[in-house]
């Protein structure tokens, strides 16, 4: 059953009924109290104060949940129960030991387990405290009443009892919290269906292209440069590792930004401090040198740092703290904005390349399989038919053919959904893998020229751009008729280009499937605001290349 007292948005289960364990709690301490009570007085009309708590322990089991039965009916057991230990401490001068004299107050006491442990097991915990607080002043103004808190035996059992009591109740709170947390623990899968439902239910409610990086990252370049003297800028966030990948930068130049964090710069100060950093040196590795003021701001969301706005300006004292105010301001809104687009970059790209890794397993482990053993059953199909039966073979060894073609594409299909851009490895190495391996199998012969500078970008655009590579390999491959293949990869954060060129037919005589690759090329670099170029190469052949960014020169106009 559901608890109707817990608190809104509650999904913990509990007790309408009586607590199994408070009621054998009961009946066992109430036995007890019965026996210690005549143990220590020797009068057997005393069992009359474990009749009374018997009773008041009836509206506490009959309706334990009750907003005011059940907190009444423990209040009234913590009553009588100090009641019950002021008169038989009174009576008990020639008890059993060592229920004797001021001692005797252990006979009633131990029932004050009772109904502590039961406000804790109803999730009542400030109901036991305010019990405990009864209990001790009760028993305080009867003990300061009859003179006894000078007797050292009479404040020992007392206190002990006390300091039981309330512990226990404290332990069994934190046990029963312990437990439920672990029984309720939302299942994985469940926790993620409910996270991507609230997701998809904001991506809908929000502006278009709020959710993409770059644009938010250029974006919040702008305002800082209209808040702020710029005559460099850039935004940086965290790839997984010690480095930083460019989202967007401005300026007459394209810069090598330091992207380490473990070097000594500001750059990697800001990182650590959570705190705006300036420096007299710029934080680019290709500046040319000459007056330099550099300011670092960290994008802060709640606690976690999700990038790093760097700007400079070529002159000294450029950032004083009013700029670097207006600065922070402009970039504490834009800090959620940017962690909010980077965490949905990183849910679609982990859902994209389980999907991927799904469709290679039921390949493989498919029709894969199944067209091996139909090539298998081909062969021995060829093996036991007679020579005479010349018709009958050369449909066979046409199939054959046909089988062993289809296999290979098969395996090509597998090795590009499982082909990943490798965090060490880098976009140029994995897009040369793969033209590699499909020109070995296609009879092409394949050219690379590949630039990479150090800097990386951000893992999802990777991905983009090497699905457009493999796309347009492929394409050169399956339909254009190609001898020869020129790959060129060009990579300096945030520009990028991925150039394919062959010496096929050309892109007007090129089949339907052949279209659709190039439609999906162009999905991927819309994707990431990229563009995607097809021109005629001559003399023969098509080229396909994807830009990102623009590559900015020394004496063109900021982009």
């Amino acid at each position: 059953m559901i608890d109707i007292d817990a608190e809104p948005g509650a999904t913990l289960r509990f007790w309408r009924r009586p607590h199994p364990i408070t009621m054998i709690a009961r009946a066992a301490l109430l036995a007890l109290v019965a026996v210690q009570c005549v143990a220590a007085t020797h009068d057997a009309l005393c069992v009359v104060w474990a009749v009374l708590l018997g009773v008041a322990a009836v509206p506490a089991l009959a309706m334990p949940r009750h907003r005011v039965v059940g907190p009444l009916s423990r209040l009234a057991e913590v009553l009588i129960t100090c009641l019950a230990t002021d008169v038989i401490v009174a009576h008990a001068a020639h008890g059993t030991p060592p229920l004797r004299g001021d001692s005797a107050a252990a006979a009633t006491l131990p029932y004050l387990l009772v109904p502590f442990i039961a406000a804790t097991l109803y999730r009542r915990n400030l109901e036991a405290v305010l019990l405990f607080v009864v209990a001790a002043a009760v028993l305080a103004g009867l003990g300061a009443a009859d003179h006894r808190l000078s007797h050292y035996d009479y404040l020992l059992v007392t206190l002990l009892w006390l300091m039981l009591s309330g512990l226990a109740a404290a332990v069994t709170a934190t046990f029963q919290r312990t437990l439920l947390d672990r029984r309720e623990l939302p299942q994985p899968y469940a926790e993620a269906t409910r996270l991507l439902t609230q997701l998809r239910s904001v991506a809908r409610r929000l502006p278009g292209a709020t959710l993409d990086p770059g644009g938010l990252a250029e974006h919040l370049i702008d305002d800082v440069r209209s808040a702020a003297p710029a005559d460099r800028a850039a935004v940086l966030s965290a790839s997984g590792g010690s480095r930083l990948v460019v989202l967007a930068q401005s300026g007459l130049d394209r810069i090598d930004w330091e992207t380490d964090l473990d070097s000594d710069s500001a750059i990697g100060d800001a990182w650590a401090t959570q705190q705006p950093v300036t420096a007299s040196r710029s934080q680019a590795r290709s500046h040319s040198g000459g007056d330099v003021s550099a300011l670092v701001v960290p994008l802060v969301a709640g606690v976690r740092t999700v990038g790093l706005l760097v700007v400079e300006a070529d002159n000294t004292g450029a950032y004083p703290g009013q700029v670097i105010e207006r600065v922070t301001g402009l970039t504490a809104p834009a800090a959620l904005r940017l962690e909010a687009a980077l965490l949905f970059d990183e849910v679609r790209s982990l859902a994209t390349n389980e999907e991927r890794q799904r469709l290679a397993r039921e390949i493989h482990d498919g029709v894969a399989q199944e067209l091996v053993m139909v090539g298998y059953g081909i062969d021995n199909a060829l093996a036991v038919l007679p020579e005479d039966a010349k018709d009958a073979l050369d449909e066979l060894r046409t199939l054959r053919g046909e089988v062993t073609r289809v296999i290979t594409e098969l395996r090509l299909s597998l090795f590009e959904l499982r082909t990943e851009v490798d965090r060490h490895g880098g976009l140029a190495a994995a897009i040369a893998e793969y033209a590699r391996a499909v020109g070995a199998s296609g009879g092409l012969r394949v050219n690379l020229s590949l630039d990479e500078s150090t800097a990386r970008l951000p893992a999802a655009v990777e991905a983009e751009l090497l699905r457009i590579a493999q796309e347009a390999i492929t394409n050169a491959r399956k339909h254009a008729g190609a001898s020869n293949l020129w790959v060129t990869c060009v990579v300096d954060p945030p520009f990028a280009q991925i150039e394919v060129s062959d010496d096929g037919h050309g892109i007007a005589d090129q089949r339907p499937e052949g279209r659709y690759g190039l439609a999906i090329m162009a999905e991927r670099a819309e994707r990431i605001r990229g563009r995607l170029e097809i021109s005629p190469r001559s003399p023969n052949g098509t080229t396909v290349a994807v830009v990102l960014g623009t590559p900015l020169r020394r004496g063109a106009s900021s982009g």
